[in-house]
């Protein structure tokens, strides 16, 4: 029996139906449950010809330039679960289970590629043929939980957005297709969603199917059809009518209700997974304003708040969103893998700790903790709707500091 890939959710909003010209993008990250995950920014960067880039298994060549992007990552790797890159560019991605075997052997993670594409792409469509030559190149592959025990290893879907369109790509080993999405509402889970619509695809892919006796040129090409292991594929989306009953008007605090429903599934917290960090972001479709992105940080969006980030220069670093770092000595790093488990909990991650053990055990405190933090997350928002509905350019100055700021008056609150 093949082990369930993590039942995580990705959605974009496109006018019509979202608000005034927006692009809105979310994603919960359902993961183990105990995994911890950090929010990490890299600079823009310039390498030397000929220096690798040293992935979660795997070493791969550098490219010359790569872009600034922040990260939602489980904090044992390299790659991540969702993030964004300086052009607007988001991406995430969701583990899933094909007819095809994933590979255990080493390769090329789907959350790697997450971050190899913001690093090397500035568009949707760039991201999307970076990761596609890289999948081409070095595989995909490996173990997608810090186990040392055993090995879960998956296919990989992306949801690929930017201010114009956005890409969603699915694979199976080298294999893939993909939808270009310009208007309405998409959701991505844990299983195929391409249909008979797909606007690029790997050259070699019908051939491919033919060959192993998948598919013949009777019916229309349906990816799902020919990749899923069974009819699994097409009850994907709940949260999806959530966010089209909102008629034009989604926009980040919209999303980030649907992210925080657990009736609904979207928001996980089962036996085996939780929802242990969620990203939203909103791009405006007018280049002359700034993308904002929302991150947590912290597991469960139900009890976590959404704090602003914006690229700019020399932006802050927030050491309190990231774990500790323990080099070559990590068991990640170390052959044979995950022989044992580092605390990887960062600051923000154990005053959430505090906080949910307060929420269970004096019920009055914990609600009235949870309004405060709230109305804090509240603020967040209509300062940002202000600097994206003002006519003056935004000066950088002014939001240097902002997710630094967020985190710390967050923190604050706990104590």
């Amino acid at each position: 029996m093949m082990a369930a890939a993590p039942p995580s959710y990705c959605f974009v909003a496109f006018p019509p139906c979202s608000k005034d010209g927006l692009v809105v993008f979310g994603k919960n990250s359902a993961r183990p449950r105990d995994e911890v995950q950090e929010v990490v920014y890299f600079a823009a960067a310039t390498h030397d010809p000929g220096s690798k880039v040293e992935c979660t298994y795997i070493e791969i060549e550098q490219v010359p330039k790569t872009h600034a992007v922040v990260l939602s990552r489980p904090s044992w790797l390299w790659g991540a679960e969702m993030g964004a890159n300086e052009h607007g560019v988001c991406v995430a991605n969701e583990a899933v289970v094909t007819r095809e075997p994933a590979s255990e052997s080493e390769a090329l993670l789907g959350m790697d590629l997450v971050r190899l594409g913001l690093e090397r792409g500035a568009t949707a469509r760039e991201a999307l043929d970076v990761i596609v030559a890289l999948l081409e190149e070095h595989g995909q592959g490996g173990n997608y939980y810090e186990d040392g025990s055993s090995c879960h290893a998956f296919q990989s879907a992306f949801l690929i957005v930017d201010r114009n369109e956005a890409w969603i790509l699915e694979t199976s080993g080298k294999y893939w297709a993909a939808e270009k999405i310009t208007e309405g509402v998409k959701c991505i889970c844990n299983q195929l969603s391409l249909t008979t619509k797909i606007d690029a695809e790997h050259p070699e892919l019908r051939n491919y199917v033919r060959s192993q006796g998948w598919w013949n040129d009777d019916t229309d090409f349906n990816f799902s059809e020919v990749f899923s292991l069974d009819d699994d594929h097409l009850a994907c989306c709940s949260g999806r009518e959530s966010l089209e009953k909102q008629g034009g008007d989604v926009s980040a605090q919209t999303m980030i209700d649907v992210l925080r429903d657990k009736d609904s599934g979207v928001c996980v917290d089962s036996e085996s997974f939780l929802t242990t960090a969620s990203i939203v972001s909103v791009l405006p479709q007018d280049p002359s304003f700034p993308c904002v992105h929302y991150f947590t940080g912290t597991p469960d969006p139900s009890r976590s708040i959404f704090k602003p980030f914006i690229f700019v220069d020399d932006v802050k670093l927030v050491p309190k969103v990231q774990s500790p770092s323990f080099g070559d000595d990590d068991p990640a790093k170390k052959i044979p893998r995950f022989q044992e488990k580092p605390d990887r909990r960062h600051e923000l991650y154990k005053a959430h700790e505090w906080a949910r053990s307060l929420l269970e055990s004096d019920q009055d405190k914990g609600q009235k903790l949870m309004r405060i933090m709230l109305d804090l997350e509240k603020q967040g928002l209509e300062a940002m709707e202000d600097i994206l509905t003002r006519t003056e350019i935004l000066d950088p100055a002014e939001v240097v500091d902002l997710f630094y700021d967020c985190v710390d008056t967050e923190l604050k609150f706990f104590k």
